[in-house]
């Protein structure tokens, strides 16, 4: 019986109520990363299509949504689809976490709980949770990581997330090389999870009520209404518009690729990448570049190696830029800079690709070209985007590519369509690409070999590979002198494994004489290795897992941590006078709009981003959406943080 709504009020799967599984059970994948120089690239799926491309490009660990309860509303999963992915990637050596990390209605705990029941008897090998209430539960002994919704920004809070029974922290992504380092010094023996790549919350993971207070629609319940890629115009005191609809609050996307050597020196062992929205070609992509970027680190750190096995080989180049991105920063990974903010536009420009160098418009025809100036290659179909002289985004669709002659659809002549010779452009949306990368793209196998070798009653023959796999059978057979030498073909009949998760590399015979084996009969033979192999997941050590342990957990009725858990609220929706006080803003903000503008009042020196003259802005400043509520900013700048607060009332 697999989780339906009809099972909620049922005990978990078979029958059998949590203190009847014991340690034992638990999956011989779920030990953790701690002690060890193992490295794991941890990759995002919104389904099982997702995962499985995550795998097959090269991820150690994948992370997934629960059918309910995953912080994600729109990418939920079955347990079936969540079982056949955890079936697949263990072959591998991978792990399949799940997502459980939205904070809990009281009613939701005991079907989050099955939920979790389910889940362990499908092979999940870690959850990903937020609502510390969960604690208190019996859960499956599963081991737990700590969401980077609990807002985990210092050692104080790891500490005690390691004292509550977390044996993985998500750090909070703003945090730099140096303060991971402090972390990793004071509790070395957690796992340190670090986002690498993907999309931005411009609050602290966890800390953001503007959704919910504007929309009705809670981030920490997995229904986010992306309020922070909303454009807004700040005013001061007097309503004086500083800056008039510009995205204010839409961050860059983060892009780490260049320092995971260094991030591994601070005490990052996983390297995670956000994206459990995005589509197959975005996780196949980012998997496969953040995959090559860590091998060329191993190959020269034999210190280090990745916690899974098998190697990927592609049909493409893996290109970051060809991905879905705001424009790319480290984003505090060195501290603060200037580099953070998109305000022109919160959707993904994509790679610049060139410049207008000509328009032609024929309106006695309807016809319309762009000549561009580029080495690229475009095609028909080919999503096209400019800065217009406002600084608004605008796009257009190829209808017809010869060449650098780009011809656009006739609709756009009598428009507002306001492209101009010298626009840079960027594409967006690249018709090739996207077609190359929906097709088969990269395959994932594991090293393997034979030894052949003569014995007193015939032969025997061995397999080991690089999972651990080691078997070996004897089989009885006459010996009988081959007429020619046999050597070829006895490695190209072991070298066939077929839809295995295997590669044979190396096929070692060990005979006297050139002994003659018929093909079906090694055929026979090799089936015979193959199809006996154990699975992976009962070919590796059982680590020692229990229980989680709820003793040091505090009481469901008290605050758990420095965001709200749902079950510690009464009424459960926390109310707008809550968020009103000073500790509890709509919004907490490492980012900081005055440094992106050039008003710093610590560093006297920042420029603005868009160049000319600094006229000193005045507080209070306050953030104006187009409904006409005015949004409050204050500046912490002694902990250079941001707060938006709850507007006034009228």
């Amino acid at each position: 019986m697999r989780y339906t709504e009809k099972t909620l009020t049922n005990s978990p799967l078979k029958g059998e109520e949590p203190g009847e599984f014991s340690a034992k059970e638990a999956s011989p994948l779920r030990g953790g990363l701690v002690g060890s120089g193992l490295l794991e690239l941890l990759s995002p799926a919104r389904n099982l299509e997702c995962g499985i491309a995550a795998v097959d490009h090269g991820a150690d660990a994948v992370y997934i949504g629960a059918p309910r309860f995953g912080a994600r509303a729109a990418a939920g999963n079955s347990v079936e689809d969540i079982q056949r992915l955890c079936d697949y990637a263990h072959q591998f050596g991978v792990k399949i976490y799940a997502t459980l990390n939205t904070l809990l209605r009281p009613e939701e705990l005991e079907p989050a709980r099955l939920i979790a029941w389910d889940l362990y008897h499908a092979g999940v090998d870690a959850f990903i949770t937020q609502d510390e209430a969960l604690l208190r539960l019996a859960l499956p002994p599963v081991p737990l990581h700590a969401s980077t919704q609990m807002d985990n920004r210092t050692k104080e809070d790891v500490a005690r997330l390691k004292k509550l029974g977390f044996n993985q922290v998500v750090l909070a992504r703003e945090l730099s090389l140096e303060q991971i380092k402090e972390i990793h010094k004071a509790v070395p023996d957690v796992t340190l999870e670090a986002f690498v790549h993907g999309a931005l919350c411009v609050s602290y993971s966890g800390r953001c009520y503007a959704s919910e207070y504007c929309f009705n629609r809670s981030a920490n319940r997995g229904e986010c209404a992306q309020f922070c890629r909303l454009p807004f115009t700040l005013e001061d005191a007097n309503g004086n518009a500083l800056i008039k609809d510009k995205y204010l609050l839409s961050l860059k996307d983060m892009n780490r690729q260049k320092y995971l050597e260094q991030m591994m020196d601070a005490g990052v062992r996983s390297f995670k990448i956000e994206g459990r929205l995005k589509d197959i070609a975005y996780v196949k992509n980012v998997t496969a570049a953040y995959r090559e970027a860590l091998d060329d680190i191993l190959k020269r750190r034999p210190e280090f190696a990745r916690s899974s096995y098998g190697t990927s080989t592609y049909t493409f180049q893996p290109d970051l830029s060809r991905s879905f991105s705001r424009g790319y920063t480290d984003y505090f990974l060195f501290g603060r800079t200037n580099d953070l903010a998109s305000p022109d536009t919160p959707k993904s420009r994509g790679r610049e690709v060139g410049h207008v160098k000509e328009v032609r418009w024929k309106k006695e025809d309807g016809r319309g070209c762009v000549i561009v100036s580029s080495t690229e290659t475009f095609n028909n179909g080919d999503g096209l985007c400019f800065l217009d002289e406002e600084g608004k985004l605008q796009g257009f669709r190829v209808n017809r590519a010869e060449g650098n002659h780009l011809y656009l659809n006739s609709n756009l002549i009598n428009s507002n369509f306001k492209i101009r010779k010298g626009n840079r452009l960027w594409r967006s949306f690249d018709k090739g690409w996207e077609d190359m990368m929906s097709g088969k793209t990269t395959e994932r196998r594991i090293s393997a070999q034979f030894l052949l070798e003569e014995t007193e009653q015939g032969f025997r023959l061995t397999f080991t590979a690089e999972d651990g796999t080691n078997r070996s059978e004897e089989f009885v057979q006459e010996h009988q002198l081959a007429r020619t030498d046999q050597t070829t073909s006895i490695k190209e009949v072991l070298s066939k494994l077929g839809d295995t998760p295997y590669i044979c590399q190396d096929v070692e015979i060990r005979f006297s004489q050139p002994w003659f084996i018929p093909r079906s009969i090694l055929a026979e033979w090799r089936r015979k290795i193959i199809d006996h192999s154990p699975l992976t997941i009962d070919r590796l050590a059982t680590p020692e897992t229990t229980l989680n342990d709820n003793s040091q957990c505090p009481p469901v009725n008290s605050v758990m941590f420095n965001g709200p858990s749902a079950t510690a609220i009464a009424p459960w929706r926390k109310s707008v006078q809550e968020c009103s006080m000073v500790n509890n803003p709509l919004m907490l903000c490492r980012f900081c709009l005055r440094h992106a503008w050039g008003q710093c009042k610590k560093e006297k020196t920042s420029q603005p981003p868009l160049g000319g003259e600094i006229i000193r802005w005045q507080d209070p400043l306050y953030l104006v959406l187009g409904d006409g509520r005015r949004f409050r900013l204050e500046f912490d700048c002694k902990r250079c943080e941001m707060k938006l607060l709850v507007p006034d009332k009228a």
